[in-house]
């Protein structure tokens, strides 16, 4: 019986993988058309939360209107996660966000404001702004392009 030996780059990176694995079955759960996305909020080893893209609660489960445009109150799986933590007795503070793709500049605000200090993504969003923000705000920002590489936004 041989023991293998892991870095711990080589553990985080599994957990990542694992994690984001979470989050893309999470994705799913999406009324969403256009686009499915999922989150899911870390904290010791836990899941403390998660989200989806969709509509606020009590509302039509349809994201987009008659011209296949995202409804504006549409909420983003980010949003929808860290609600979530905040009406609960967890604390993001100190937390990782595992989201299938990378923040807009408004859930960055957001992910900011929770005290959330590292993000795992692995689509791009179709603006960096918010990868951009949570770089100056010194928040770890990781972007995992498949199974086998990694990029790391800042460390």
């Amino acid at each position: 019986m041989t023991c293998e030996i892991r870095s711990k780059e080589e553990k985080q990176f599994l957990l990542d993988q694992r994690y984001l694995a979470m989050a893309r079955i999470w994705a799913q759960n999406s009324y969403c058309v256009r686009r499915q996305v999922g989150a899911i909020l870390v904290k010791d080893k836990m899941i403390i939360s998660d989200g989806y893209n969709g509509t606020p609660s009590g509302f039509e489960n349809v994201c987009e209107d008659e011209n296949n445009k995202t409804k504006p109150y549409v909420l983003h799986a980010e949003a929808n996660a860290i609600s979530k933590v905040a009406r609960s007795n967890n604390s993001s503070d100190g937390a990782t966000l595992y989201v299938t793709a990378s923040p807009c500049i408004e859930c960055a605000k957001l992910i900011i404001q929770a005290g959330i200090k590292r993000v795992v993504f692995t689509e791009k969003y179709h603006t960096e702004d918010g990868v951009l923000l949570l770089d100056r705000a010194n928040i770890e920002v990781v972007h995992v392009e498949d199974e086998m590489s990694v990029n790391f936004i800042n460390k």
